[in-house]
This record gives C-alpha cells, structure tokens and sequence, in this order.
C-alpha cells in the first residue's frame, strides 16, 4: 500500500520505518528539519510538506502530540486548508496521536462531511519507544468494524495486539484510562524504590523482590525509574528518550478532563497529574517520565 506518515518523533519514526521495511511505500513529513533528517538518513522517503505526502496515498498514519496539532493538520488552522478535502477518495485516516476522544470525533465527523468515502479510526498506541521500534506496540481503536478491518494488515506491521474498544473516540478513552493507571503505577513505584533506598536497600534487590511478589507491575517488568538497574530503561539513560514527562502530564489531564466531563472520581489520577505538573514546573518536561522518581529521592 501507498501509506503516508506524518509526525516522525520518537515513537511515528520507528513505526513509519517498520512499514517500510514491511513493503509498504511509505512516504513521511515531520514539522522538525531533525526528525526529518534523522528518517531520511535512514531511507525513508521525506515529502516537502504534509499536503506532498498524502499524494497518491492509500493510507494516511498520524503521530501528533495534541488535539490541537491534529485538528489543525486535518482541518486547517488560521486559514491554512486542511488534509481532509486533499485526499483521495476512499482514503483511510489512521491516527495514532493520544488525544481527546472529542478531538477524534470531530475530525471523524468532519473527513465523513466530505462525502468521498473517506474512513478515520483513532488507534491510540501503548509501548513505548522500544515496542515502536520492535514492531510489539499494543493498538487501542475506535472506529467501524470495516475501518479497523482495513487498517489491520498495516497495524499488524507495527505492533502485536489490536483491541477494538468500540466507535470512534472509544480507542482515545479506553488510551487515557490506561495512560492515567500507567503514571499513578510510575509514581507509587517510585516512591516504593526511593524509600527502600532511602533505608540503605539496593535498588536492583528491592526491584526484584517487588516484582516477584504482590507489587509487581508494569514498571518494574518493564521500565524501571531507578538509573542503572534495567539497561533498556530511560532512567539507565540520563532519562532521555522514552515517553515524556509533560506528554504524561498532557494524558494525566485528558483523563482529568473527561472525568470531569462525566462526573467520574479519579482521586489518583488527579494527584498524579499535581505530580507531574509540579515535576515539569522544576524543569524536568523534557525528560522520560520515569524522572519522577528524582522528586521522591534524598539528595
């Protein structure tokens, strides 16, 4: 398939060049001269601006930080047109981005407006970095059952588990609550590990002890904060790369949005978020959201 990529970060690169190297002709845009330099060095074909790169394009995959970045590229922004009425018919939208579930639906409603056949699922990715670039991401879409259909062979190129959640939106819920559980999991563990530490524990000894008994989660399987104990974490990295502290701080307040929205109670979700918030204020949004544990910890 013709398929084009736009939004070639830390997790949209790997995944563009994962299709590619599928067989896929991928064709990608990023706003950033350096993603698009760093996916060019690595043979992927770069289009001189989006509207390019959604020529002649079966597909078209998304990666974008916010709702705003999304509606903006499908929908227009201070008179600059939209991707939608450039597409050709019968095009499928694919858009991976973590944003609000009324965010998707609007550009849903809007790319269905054009009357040409145009389909968009949201497909939230779980992962991280690393699944991005084995190809193991976990998929979480809304959309119609023949959208999702349709699109599958290509996800099936990029990750290892496809959930269907329901309609359009439903995969950006189904995202933030996972997201919201995800940063409550990252500081309770944090704050586990600098207390042993604090105690005179070895980090690697007390990760182990934990995650073989009823502490056990995610973050110790996975992604340790604690610098030098998992060797494929952020935190044995300077905290570089992975998932962002202020892109957590974003998921933690869309969760507290749509709470908010349905009168939902999400006590931990709305401490997490203090968390994060205060951690990005101190000048820590560029690193790996695992840094938390910097807060918790003696100096």
């Amino acid at each position: 398939m013709s398929i084009a990529f736009i939004g070639l970060g830390h997790m949209g690169g790997p995944m563009a060049l994962n299709l590619q190297r599928a067989g896929h002709a991928v064709q990608g845009f990023d706003l950033s001269p350096a993603a698009r330099a760093q996916l060019a060095a690595a043979g992927l074909p770069i289009a001189t601006d989006a509207a390019a790169s959604v020529q002649g394009a079966d597909i078209v995959i998304s990666m974008l930080p916010a709702n705003a970045h999304v509606e903006a590229l499908y929908l227009g922004h201070g008179g600059q047109a939209g991707l939608l009425p450039q597409l050709a018919a019968d095009t499928l939208v694919i858009d991976c981005s973590t944003i609000a579930a009324s965010s998707a639906r609007k550009v849903a409603d809007a790319a269905l407006a054009q009357q040409r056949g145009l389909r968009f699922i949201d497909a939230p990715v779980s992962g991280g970095t690393g699944g991005a670039v084995a190809g193991t991401l976990t998929f979480i879409v809304g959309g119609d059952e023949q959208a999702l259909e349709q699109a599958r062979p290509v996800l099936e190129k990029m990750g290892q588990n496809i959930f269907h959640a329901g309609g359009v939106g439903t995969g950006q819920t189904a995202k933030i609550c996972n997201n919201m559980l995800l940063g409550i999991l990252m500081a309770g563990t944090s704050e586990a590990l600098a207390l042993g530490l604090a105690n005179g524990l070895d980090p690697r000894v007390l990760s182990d002890i934990m995650r073989g008994s009823s502490g056990s989660n995610w973050v110790l399987e996975k992604y340790n904060p604690m610098p030098g104990v998992m060797a494929s974490a952020p935190a044995s990295k300077g905290y570089a790369g992975g998932f962002g502290t202020d892109l957590m701080l974003k998921d933690l307040g869309l969760a507290q949005d749509s709470a908010t929205a349905v009168q939902a109670a999400t006590p931990l979700g709305s401490l997490a978020r203090n968390l994060y918030a205060a951690h990005s204020l101190a000048g820590n949004g560029a690193l790996d959201f695992s840094s938390i544990i910097r807060m918790l910890q003696k100096r």
